[in-house]
């Protein structure tokens, strides 16, 4: 995908960024990393948690679709991120197919200063179209 500029942007407009996998191993270095709860990083204990196994860290999604799939295409117009409203829905575990859906749902043009306020809706879910996590996330584009 090229990279897209504001003039790309509609209202309602979705991105779809297909799946992923993520493997035990992948769950356990990145929550090493970033959140290093027992149920993250530790399949004996996760086995003995409210979980009953290791679960990805809530995080990580967004993780990966942000580094691998958003910032290529948006990051040349991102001036600043101004608010997240995020849910964890439903654990995720190793192994399964996470789908992800994002579509612009607001687009507050304001010509004058040359930026734009869009608000991202973020869907993660599996192939039955359950949902595990959606993120709300308000970003500050550059209109040039």
């Amino acid at each position: 995908m090229e990279k897209l500029t504001f003039k790309d942007f509609e209202l309602n407009k979705v991105f779809d960024f297909g799946y992923f996998i993520l493997t035990e191993q992948e769950i356990i270095d990145f929550a090493l990393v970033y959140d290093p709860l027992d149920f993250h990083i530790n399949k004996e204990l996760a086995q003995k948690s409210m979980f009953k196994g290791l679960i990805a860290s809530g995080p990580q999604l967004f993780h990966v679709i942000y580094i691998a799939k958003w910032l290529p295409l948006f990051k040349d117009t991102v001036l600043g991120g101004l608010e997240v409203n995020w849910k964890f829905l439903k654990p995720v575990y190793a192994g399964m197919k996470i789908y992800c859906k994002t579509t612009i749902v607001e687009l507050k043009p304001n010509p004058i200063k040359n930026y734009a306020l869009v608000k991202w809706h973020h869907e993660f879910t599996n192939e039955n179209g359950d949902f595990f996590q959606t993120i709300d996330i308000t970003v500050m584009h550059s209109m040039a």
